[in-house]
């Protein structure tokens, strides 16, 4: 549970910029566009910075590691509620995602070492559920707050929250020492092939979700015609949707990880075709939207569980890798969605998502019967 709530925090930072964009834009008295790079910024922090962070940190205790970045994220916070400069708003976000990065590598080796192997699904999923949580009700929440008593007084909230987190981690998070072994030992295997090949899924996945997520608003008001609390009711129902398939998805990671990828990725294409398809419905676009984050967020607990297993003994090094390859791809896929609907219409970026998609399914398939490396007894891995 405080992981959980660790992650809630964390995940609220990452997005919640994106609902006062405009508030932020007119205090700092830069353009909507410009604000919007500080979405961009912690999205490039958390794939760099996040396992560059890890790689630093590999030898030290992970609750040591967590109350760490738990610190260092509050006083980045506090800088960011002090700050009247965009450049160093622009730093903080970037410190900000490699914190979180950091935090979700150590949240997920802390999750992973309390329960026996044949739980790690869904140790993986009650830890990355505080993200889709954050997504469906700390973001509206925080929006809420940040409308009525400024940007500032949503980021003053988050930082007293992430105390919160601080405190309970202090209380209740067991020592969990370092993996054997130092960057160079586990690089070879954190960074083998077989993973690098998950990762690249991983990666053409939510380029291709992303790609019509990105701009799902204009797609509703413009196509399917809602607005106002009937469009926060629709996003709402994608984000409750997320937030059942992420914890949901642990479990079918436990029985069959690389069958649930699969499974994920076919339906996560089906709920795409079926948004472009159906636009003209708005009861078959919730229907369309609840799909899509159920298979989408539901694959995430299976993706991890394949890449920290592919790793073996570098499963500590690939920790943050999937989180970072998805954040990749968001960046990709809102540049991709840009463009069809530049040439074409915002129906465009939905189709576009699902040609994506397909290639998604292709290395699902292809990357289903890839297993670890035997580590012979007489190999060294310190």
């Amino acid at each position: 549970m405080t992981l959980f709530v660790g992650m809630f925090v964390l995940g609220s930072s990452e997005l919640l910029v994106v609902g006062v964009l405009n508030v932020i834009a007119a205090d700092l008295r830069v353009s909507i566009p410009e604000a919007g790079g500080l979405v961009s910024a912690l999205a490039l922090g958390l794939a760099i910075g996040g396992p560059l962070l890890t790689a630093l940190t590999i030898r030290l205790d992970r609750r040591t590691v967590l109350i760490g970045a738990l610190v260092l994220f509050t006083a980045a916070t506090l800088v960011a509620v002090w700050t009247s400069s965009y450049g160093l708003f622009v730093v903080v976000r970037v410190v900000t995602g490699a914190l979180q990065g950091l935090f979700i590598a150590a949240g997920f080796a802390v999750g992973t070492s309390v329960v026996p192997p044949e739980r790690m699904g869904r140790a993986i999923s009650a830890v990355f559920g505080g993200i889709t949580i954050s997504a469906a009700l700390g973001v509206p929440l925080g929006t809420l707050v940040g409308q009525q008593l400024g940007w500032r007084g949503s980021f003053v909230a988050l930082a007293v929250l992430s105390v919160v987190a601080l405190v309970a981690t202090v209380a209740v998070v067991p020592s969990v020492p370092s993996a054997a072994g130092g960057f160079a030992s586990q690089a070879r295997y954190a960074f083998a092939p077989r993973v690098l090949a998950v990762l690249l899924l991983d990666f053409v996945l939510f380029t291709g979700v992303f790609t019509a997520l990105t701009y799902l608003t204009p797609f509703l008001e413009s196509v399917v015609g809602v607005t106002g609390a009937v469009l926060s009711a629709f996003l709402l129902a994608y984000g409750v949707a997320t937030a059942v398939g992420s914890v949901g998805g642990g479990r079918f990671a436990d029985r069959n990880a690389s069958v649930t990828v699969i499974v994920a990725t076919v339906g996560t294409t089906a709920a795409l075709l079926a948004l472009y398809l159906v636009g003209a419905s708005a009861f078959a676009v919730v229907v369309a939207l609840v799909g899509l984050g159920l298979f989408a967020m539901g694959g995430v607990p299976s993706l991890q569980h394949r890449t920290i297993s592919l790793a073996g003994p570098g499963a500590a090094l690939a920790q943050p890798l999937p989180a970072s390859a998805a954040n990749l791809g968001i960046a990709v896929g809102a540049f991709a969605g840009g463009v069809a609907i530049d040439r074409v219409d915002v129906s465009a970026a939905v189709l576009t998502g699902v040609g994506i998609a397909v290639v998604a399914i292709v290395l699902a398939i292809a990357t289903s019967r890839l297993a670890p490396r035997e580590v012979p007894v007489a190999e060294p891995v310190a």
